[in-house]
């Protein structure tokens, strides 16, 4: 035994220094053509029919596994002679009456995904073998002669990556009319038996849902017709299948060969250059692209025309993640998106700016009411609300606007805003004692009519109760824990949670609000409404909290993340998949923090995952210039590469608008990033958050909120400035933990409704290197020209000491000057500076001797400085 183990070591070592003299080999057997690079080996034989793949085999772990998927290596390509054979433009009968027709948002989208070319159902499918070949030491070349055109094939592997196979299809038309070319049919995968497939950003999962609508608009699981999807909503272009023997394969584009949504001087967002698709033609399971796509721009070619396309099988042994990941980082180069970024202001200069618009009479949009013997507060809104007359008020993030009063000491906001808006939420709550006493009465509070209602209709969702009173009255308690009305509101809005939760610990996801019966039993609550009796327990300290917390997650874990399926929280889109899915993770995370269950941590980062492919990783970003509204831009200002979906797939609002420029995931990626280390999260994070002046009002600093209207500020949305705040302070203050390596850390509070997982800050002191310090913003305090530098401020009263933590977001070394006014540190007596240090990581202090007026400060790319100022 040992002999032969030896023996076989001498093998394994031959193979790997033949794989560096010969990466690949390509050449005809007598039964017919091979391609193999030790890596991967494909083996075709010359049948009666043409050329058909016969194996297809990886080498994994010292030895080669053959795929259980069924080779095929059938060709396929799709052509219509004129526009009258594309077929009709009818919804398909599997969709019964979805949607109602009150969701205009959604019905005209929804006419237009379930036409017939994404349906695969327009023209003619042209299904052939190749019965020519020939081989060099460089490619592998099939062609075919049909009736309506001639197909040239030719493969090659990639030199940098030996799992991927590139592949050239080009046509000639014979005949005049539409095409459109198929990415060949590898192998046939067992649909009933593989553990995930997705097309990333429109709908993932372990099984083939029947369910035509709960599939294809809201992506639960694949559906079971071979639907073709737009660029425009995938978020990797890299239709994927992971079988059972934990071999993926995935199918991606070459790039450049998807629209650019921004074509020089207008929006071309909306173009569809390339079809996505998990199931082909024939309904067989296996990731298939199409280019150009049937009746679209490039598709119909003239007699003698040709077109080109290129694209790349990737197979490997590995998960799905993997080989996404590959394809956005190493194809689509997203790993490199943080090279060209440059910015204007930092995001520290964003809050300051932010911090001045909230309590600005004349921006903010501020509005007082009457309501039951009480004075409310909130932000005006003019977005679609269901009964609004334009009369809508709505206030976003509690956490922030308490985070910023305590942050800040600003007095117009402790004693002109923070009083009314807590009105609001106590007059937010179901008062009168029937089926709804306790739960959330709506989002949004209707001046004209006085009575508060939800997004979309005249219902009540129990995950409101758990957003729009749980979480903000959580967050409010934080800071003022002593507020016994609030605690009250919280302990009814606790029990209400927890008497509407099913034995299995689910939800409804709505009652009517005038029969209270049950709403929306077409589609599953499978959202974080758990985490509502999550902040119960945490404030009010009852473990059936608790316990009725942790039921809801495992169903949660079992019926949504192990599925892969979602549904979100905006009622526009009928709760088309969203940021909640983002906020699933953090709550998850929340709940491993407190029980220590192993499950809620890998069923936190198991989401993770899942919510990457709500994140645009292409197309490439470039220097190329482009005018955007009279207004010279480079495209990688106005990329959409690194920011995320509001709700993507067939239905969601990135169908028109592309993606959103708030990046409420921004903090939790780096937290995921911290408890992982791949560094597709920490990427996806700065990537999202840094240089994005082409979207920010410079005057306010509020940044639009769809990617579409570029820098409109916050438009029909003012209240978007509190979640902006909050968001860009979470991702602040974990990339400070970060590269503190847990040094530097602060409190977080509870989620904030209803964007994602960011969390506030300040309701009680962290730690700066050992050293107990409070949160503080204060403007004036540090000056630099350099906008790369971000800056927060920590004092210790107690130790009468000043943390200025420093921080260099840029993948560049950081030279500047700093200006300090010492004089704006609270609790100091003129210019009183006893002694000043920087702190390094290892917590030692270094003496700033010359003084600290002015420092010249030298950062390492990503770097971290920390001054402690003693006074």
């Amino acid at each position: 035994m040992a002999g032969n183990y030896f023996w076989a070591g001498r093998t394994i070592k031959k193979l790997a220094w033949l794989i560096f003299l010969f990466p690949s080999t390509i050449y005809a057997q007598s039964k017919g053509p091979s391609l193999a690079n030790g890596v991967l080996n494909l083996e075709w034989v010359n049948s009666a029919k043409g050329y058909q793949l016969n194996k297809i085999s990886v080498f994994d772990k010292g030895a080669w596994v053959d795929l259980s998927a069924k080779p095929s290596g059938v060709f396929s390509v799709l052509y219509a002679a004129d526009s009258a054979s594309l077929g009709p433009s009818t919804a398909v009968e599997k969709a019964g009456n979805f949607p109602e027709s009150i969701y205009r948002y959604v019905v005209p989208i929804w006419k237009q995904a379930t036409a017939s070319i994404p349906m695969n159902t327009a023209g003619q499918a042209i299904h052939f073998y190749p019965d020519q070949e020939k081989a060099n030491q460089k490619e592998l070349t099939f062609q075919k002669e049909m009736e309506q055109f001639t197909l040239t094939s030719s493969w090659a592997f990639d030199a940098q990556y030996p799992n991927d196979i590139k592949v050239t299809l080009k046509l000639k038309a014979k005949q005049a009319g539409y095409y459109a070319i198929a990415s060949p049919e590898l192998a046939l995968f067992d649909k009933n038996n593989f553990k995930w497939a997705t097309v990333p950003g429109v709908f993932q999962g372990n099984q083939l849902n029947a369910n035509f609508v709960n599939a294809y608009a809201y992506g639960q699981g694949i559906p079971d017709v071979p639907v073709v999807v737009r660029e425009r909503i995938a978020s990797t272009l890299s239709p994927l299948v992971q079988n059972n023997q934990n071999i993926t394969l995935a199918v991606i584009p070459e790039p450049g060969t998807d629209r650019d949504p921004w074509s020089f001087d207008k929006k071309t967002h909306g173009k569809w250059n390339v079809g996505l698709s998990v199931l082909n033609r024939k309904g067989n399971l296996m990731p298939t692209l199409y280019h150009p796509v049937l009746g679209q721009e490039k598709s119909y070619l003239a007699k003698n025309d040709s077109i080109s396309f290129s694209f790349r099988y990737t197979i490997k042994a590995a998960d799905w993640f993997e080989v996404m990941k590959h394809a956005a980082n190493d194809v689509y180069q997203f790993k490199d998106v943080l090279m060209l970024k440059k910015t204007n202001a930092s995001l520290t200069d964003r809050i300051f700016r932010m911090a001045n618009y909230v309590v600005d009479d004349s921006l903010s949009m501020w509005q007082l009411a009457q309501y039951k013997n009480l004075q409310i507060g909130a932000q005006k809104y003019l977005g679609g609300v269901y009964g609004s007359e334009k009369d809508a008020m709505k206030n976003s993030d509690y956490g922030a606007m308490w985070m910023l009063a305590r942050l800040t000491d600003n007095q117009k906001l402790i004693s002109a805003r923070l009083p009314d808006a807590r009105n609001f939420k106590i007059a937010q709550q179901h008062p009168t004692k029937d089926f709804f006493y306790g739960a959330s009465e709506g989002q949004y509070f209707l001046q004209n009519s006085k009575k508060f209602t939800e997004e979309w209709g005249p219902y009540t969702e129990p995950i409101g109760t758990t957003y729009y009173l749980m979480m903000d009255i959580g967050n409010m308690l934080l800071f003022d824990p002593q507020d016994q009305k609030l605690r009250a509101g919280l302990k009814l809005a606790a029990d209400k949670l927890l008497s509407w939760m099913k034995a299995d610990g689910s939800w409804e996801v709505a009652y009517d609000n005038k029969t209270a019966e049950p709403m929306f039993r077409d589609i599953s609550d499978l959202r974080p409404t758990f985490y509502g009796l999550l902040i119960g327990y945490k404030i009010l300290g009852d473990k059936k909290y608790l316990e009725a917390a942790k039921k809801g997650a495992d169903w949660y874990i079992t019926d949504a993340i192990n599925k892969g399926a979602f549904i979100g929280v905006c009622g526009d889109t009928r709760f088309a998949p969203d940021f909640a899915t983002a906020q699933g993770v953090q709550a998850l995370l929340d709940l491993y923090d407190v029980d220590q269950d192993l499950k809620y941590k890998n069923a936190a980062i198991a989401a993770a995952k899942i919510y990457t492919a709500s994140i645009y990783t292409h197309p490439i970003s470039t220097s190329q210039e482009k005018w955007v509204e009279g207004v010279k831009r480079q495209d990688w200002e106005i990329s959409q590469a690194g920011l995320s979906f509001e709700h993507g797939g067939i239905v969601g609002s990135a169908n028109h608008h592309g993606p959103i420029l708030l990046a409420s995931h921004a903090g939790m990626f780096i937290r995921m990033f911290s408890l992982t280390k791949d560094s597709l999260f920490l990427t996806m994070s700065r990537a999202a958050a840094w240089g994005r002046d082409a979207f920010v009002d410079q005057k306010t600093g509020v940044a639009s909120y769809y990617w579409d209207v570029m820098n409109k500020g916050a438009g029909p949305y003012p209240h978007h400035a509190w979640w902006q705040i909050g968001w860009i302070t979470d991702y602040l203050m974990s990339e400070l933990e970060l590269r503190s390596r847990g040094q530097i850390i602060f409190p977080r509070g509870f989620i904030t409704p209803k964007v994602g997982p960011h969390q506030s800050y300040g309701s009680a002191p962290g730690k700066v290197y050992g050293n107990p310090a409070s949160l503080k913003l204060i403007d004036g305090l540090l000056k630099s020209d350099n906008p790369y530098l971000e800056h927060i401020t920590a004092i210790d009263k107690k130790q009468r000491t000043c943390f200025l933590m420093l921080m260099n977001n840029s993948i560049n070394q950081l030279s500047t000057t700093i200006h300090i006014d010492v004089t704006r540190i609270p609790g100091i007596s003129g210019n009183s500076i006893k002694s000043a240090s920087f702190i390094g990581q290892d917590g030692k202090k270094n003496p700033i001797k010359k003084g600290i007026k002015s420092l010249d400060i030298d950062m390492v790319p990503t770097g971290l400085q920390v001054i402690a100022i003693h006074y």
